[in-house]
């Protein structure tokens, strides 16, 4: 009795779509190779495929499963393509420098599968160190040449090697801060506020150095002056271009210890200098332009202005505190000279240089740098 499951009028996927193909002088060895391969898929000799790409493949790999038979090579340039099979499957092989896509076609899923599996086993090289060092703008009015931007290298710890310097909630904050992407920014003002010694500054070279591949990092050191300055804050707006990123890259304005400019009574002393710090952010003057402004200061959010802590305008509010007594003594190693309501950043580094928060010499330790500040 025949298969009640079987359309007697089906028609083969391989004949319903007869395969053709078409080369000429324009196509390339790499091409013949691919459309080799596409052909086994699509006469329904091996009807299932497997496919994946692999970012930082091995250079003494050969991406091929074992007891493969080479059939085809070819390399132009960058681009190099090998087709291999066994015993019912085939693979193709494409490079690109670093990258390389393997396709697995086979009679069955299971070995489809399997063969991929073997293919990419240890295909994965390790990713490459990235360097300490960040490219950081400053800018001054010099005397003789006006408003000037120079360029340093500064030396950052990764998030890693620095989250243990911040007390958990802070901590918290600053993982999500250090992931931002372009697309999360929904507001344009940092504000990082919080008692000395805290790390503040180490947590914003810590942000260049995440940022580094799609915003540009400068220091004003004369804040005070920027703002007061008509044409020190247009040259400023407009930017210098650091030639490291493409078209649409952002930049983030660093302002430190702006205290004056950003307390509650600010509009009054300061004069039309917080006035256009918050135009920079979201008036007028930052329209059109991809600019960041992050400042640092030693207030209580209390005594902020509430025009610069208002819903929208910050893009993120970090209050940067000691860390707790047990935080500081896991950090420290030992819980001599750490009070009962912790410590600072900047203390915990004293003691570990030998001298004590009130600057009486300690226990002496290893020495070990940090920016803390």
């Amino acid at each position: 009795m025949p298969d009640q499951t079987e359309d007697p009028h089906a028609v083969a996927p391989d004949a319903a779509v007869p395969l053709r193909l078409t080369m000429d002088d324009a196509d390339s060895p790499c091409d013949v190779i691919d459309a080799l391969l596409l052909t086994r898929f699509a006469s329904g000799a091996q009807p299932y495929a497997r496919r994946r790409s692999v970012e930082r493949a091995r250079q003494n790999l050969s991406l091929l499963p074992p007891q493969a038979r080479v059939l085809r090579s070819a390399r132009e340039d960058e681009h190099r393509s090998t087709l291999a099979e066994g015993e019912g499957w085939t693979v193709l092989v494409s490079r690109w420098s670093r990258r390389a896509d393997v396709t697995v076609t086979a009679v069955s899923a299971e070995l489809a599968d399997e063969r991929l599996r073997q293919a990419l086993q240890d295909a994965e090289d390790e990713p490459e160190p990235q360097p300490t060092d960040v490219t950081m703008g400053f800018w001054y009015v010099s005397p003789l040449r006006g408003p000037h931007r120079t360029t340093r290298q500064i030396s950052a710890g990764s998030w890693e090697e620095v989250r243990g310097n911040y007390t958990a909630p802070v901590a918290e904050s600053l993982t999500g801060l250090m992931k931002l992407t372009p697309d999360d920014i929904a507001g344009r003002l940092l504000l990082l506020h919080g008692p000395p010694g805290t790390g503040k500054t180490s947590a914003l070279r810590t942000l260049a150095r995440s940022w580094r591949e799609w915003c540009q990092v400068d220091c004003v050191l004369d804040p005070e002056r920027l703002f007061n300055d008509v044409g020190y804050l247009m040259d400023i707006a407009i930017g210098e271009d650091d030639g490291s990123g493409g078209k649409g890259r952002w930049r983030l304005l660093l302002l430190e210890d702006c205290d004056e400019l950003i307390r509650g009574e600010a509009k009054h002393a300061a004069g039309q200098a917080l006035s256009r710090l918050l135009n920079l952010t979201d008036g007028l003057l930052g329209q059109g332009r991809n600019v960041l402004v992050g400042i640092t200061t030693n207030e209580d959010l209390e005594r902020l202005h509430p025009a610069v802590v208002r819903p929208g305008r910050c893009l993120a509010r970090v209050e940067v505190g000691p860390l707790t007594r047990p935080e500081a003594v896991n950090w420290l190693g030992t819980s001599e000279g750490v009070g009962p309501d912790g410590a600072t950043l900047a203390e915990l580094y004293a003691l570990r240089r030998g001298v004590s928060p009130a600057g009486v010499p300690a226990q002496p330790g290893p020495v070990q740098e940090g920016l803390y500040l």
